[in-house]
């Protein structure tokens, strides 16, 4: 026992607060990522700088805001009140500084906490402020959240507003870069939530005129609607809606105080409560709620006094109050539903008839299914007692109070040789394994009815938990884990197109991504490089030479488990399926997986990329 540690005053250290931020960064902006995910934390660094510019349009001042991302440097300028001079430094770098303690300035404020953009200037290695205002300027400039140089004030002839420049640490975020679809997705939600702002990206500007009615006319194209979109607005609440012709399930946008609640929270619950109860009482029947909402999409933005968040990254709302001595989230929206929603389908009657079409051919649909959808269920118990598919996970995405919820993943990989690299490897926490027997049915132009009748496909459903609810799915990613050769992309094209086809949300919520994998090992006595590329080969060969050991990976199955654990551990390298939203979900599905055409064949003899023999992933 003489060795043990003696536990005295000398063992117990205060972190300053740049130290905290840089040990805990998880505590202050969630994950870190590495950018191939819209939560990841550089995502987060540029949102923080953000809302404090829409802080500022709120209160009246300043109506632009110009992004700039190049490489990894990142400027957001407003043209808001400017920092007062005296406090630039002490804004951007002492906790509890901020202007959003005054509860009338800022009471329906997101950044309540003081911490914004210290969180950012601590994770940067490089984080400029500049302030203008009074035609005075001041300007200090940081590196890991240090002081490095601080300007006097001086004369100045720019118009006023603050202008922060900043490049996330390398050492913190591995591997990162901004993604531009992420990040025009993010401004475009800023704009359709405060009309008349307007922000510039890298040039391109966004705005809108009509707030949420835009971004439902954005993301579903107009002759996918069963209806125009509905929008209703009151005082702290904004709702559209409308039903899609295609899309099986239901897709939700939601936000409070301007932010982008992901995971939805009592006031999504409310909607789709009271969305049921005000079209049961309209028509005067008693439909199934799932019925009225398949195939809904939807999008509700409330304003909340102090809101409560259940998780740090505020993705989903806790508060069951609106505010001090108001009425609940749920009193709130069913009032303003029932009073507005029921007002509207009395005035707009084609309106009410062609989502009572919706609903009807909905209930049909439902009953055609239920008996196969019974025996599917059966099926897929019997087949989860036995069968080997899936090895589950320890933590799951609907467990949302467990920080490593945003971790959970389900690989889906081919053979058995793949699925015993990963399984051995994984992370069993956080990470499951979705083994395939063979190719997948190409499932384009089927209906529902064949993921229940094909069993792979019924097991998968019941792998995600996302027959019901895109709420109920279990995993935050899901990889689709192939080699990088023909049969390879062609599994991963029968999986997106499964997706496409019955869940298309997946993909326009960002969960499904393809795993890169190295195709190449080079490596001396000392050290080895896994490559990804043939840029990195030739790279690592001239790093390691003169004589290094090249060994090219023709298979996820000839990857041991000891080398497999360090491509989806820490390192991991994943490419999001995205949509393009110019791109209807029917002419993509139309363009791959139709009837061979001479476009496709051009389009692929244009794409071919030929690398010695390596297949590019």
């Amino acid at each position: 026992m003489e060795n043990q540690t003696n536990y005295t005053e000398d063992n117990i250290r205060s972190l300053d607060w740049k130290e905290h931020i840089r040990m805990r960064p998880g505590m202050y902006i969630g994950k870190l990522g590495d950018g191939s995910s819209p939560d990841d934390g550089i995502y987060i660094l540029l949102k923080e700088v953000i809302d404090n510019c829409i802080d500022e349009f709120v209160m009246g001042a300043g109506k632009t805001i110009e992004v700039g991302i190049k490489d990894k440097t990142v400027s957001v300028r407003d043209y808001g009140r400017g920092i007062p001079l005296g406090k630039v430094v002490d804004v951007v770098s002492k906790m509890n500084t901020g202007g959003k303690y005054d509860s009338l300035a800022f009471k329906k404020s997101v950044g309540l906490n003081g911490v914004g953009t210290k969180a950012v200037n601590a994770l940067s290695n490089y984080f400029r402020v500049e302030s203008v205002r009074d035609d005075k300027q001041k300007a200090a400039e940081f590196s890991a959240g240090n002081l490095t140089s601080e300007e006097e004030i001086t004369e100045s002839t720019k118009r006023k507003g603050t202008k922060v420049v900043f490049v996330p640490d390398d050492t913190i975020f591995k591997n990162y870069k901004f993604r531009n679809e992420y990040v025009v997705r993010m401004l475009k939600n800023y704009c359709y939530l405060n009309t008349g702002l307007s922000i510039y990206f890298n040039g391109e500007k966004f705005s809108s005129e009509n707030g949420l009615k835009d971004l439902l006319e954005e993301d579903i194209k107009e002759d996918d609607m069963q209806y125009p979109v509905i929008h209703l607005k009151g005082d702290d609440i904004e709702i559209a809606m409308t039903h899609s012709k295609s899309q099986y399930s239901e897709e939700y946008h939601s936000f409070v105080n301007g932010q982008n609640t992901t995971q939805g929270g009592t006031h999504l619950n409310a909607f789709r409560e009271a969305l049921v109860k005000t079209v049961r009482e309209f028509y005067n029947k008693g439909f199934e709620p799932s019925d009225i909402r398949k195939s809904i999409v939807g999008a509700i933005s409330i304003k909340v006094i102090e809101p409560v968040f259940e998780s740090q990254t505020k993705t989903k709302l806790g508060s069951t109050e609106i505010g001090p001595d108001m009425p609940s989230v749920r009193t709130f929206i069913n009032d303003f539903i029932k009073t507005k929603l029921d007002n509207f389908l009395h005035k707009n009657p084609e309106t009410a008839d062609l989502l009572l079409r919706k609903i009807l051919q909905a209930e049909r649909e439902r009953k055609e299914l239920s008996g196969i959808r019974k025996l599917a269920k059966d099926r897929a118990k019997k087949a989860s007692l036995h069968n080997k598919k899936l090895r589950d996970c320890r933590v799951h995405f609907t467990d949302i109070k467990n920080p490593l919820s945003l971790e959970s993943t389900l690989f889906i990989t081919e053979g058995d040789s793949a699925s015993g690299s990963i399984t051995k490897s994984r992370n069993v926490n956080t990470q499951a394994v979705f083994s395939l027997r063979g190719k997948p049915l190409n499932s384009y132009g089927m209906t529902k009815k064949i993921v229940y009748e094909n069993e792979e496909f019924n097991l998968l459903q019941a792998a995600l938990d996302i027959e019901e609810s895109m709420e109920d799915l279990r995993y935050n990613k899901i990889v689709i884990a192939t080699d990088a050769d023909v049969d390879g992309m062609h599994i991963r094209l029968l999986l997106i197109t499964f997706f496409l086809q019955f869940f298309p949300e997946i993909i326009k919520e960002n969960h499904l991504y393809i795993l890169q994998t190295p195709l190449f090992r080079v490596r001396n006595r000392k050290e080895t490089i896994y490559c990804y590329s043939e840029e990195e080969r030739v790279n690592a060969i001239e790093k390691l030479k003169p004589k290094p050991e090249i060994t090219r990976f023709k298979g996820l199955g000839e990857i041991s488990p000891d080398e497999f654990v360090h491509f989806i551990g820490q390192d991991i390298r994943l490419d999001p399926v995205m949509l393009d939203k110019a791109t209807t979900i029917e002419s993509l599905l139309e363009f791959y997986m139709g009837k061979n055409t001479p476009d496709r064949q051009d389009f692929i003899i244009r794409n071919l990329k030929v690398e010695l023999d390596v297949v590019a992933p």
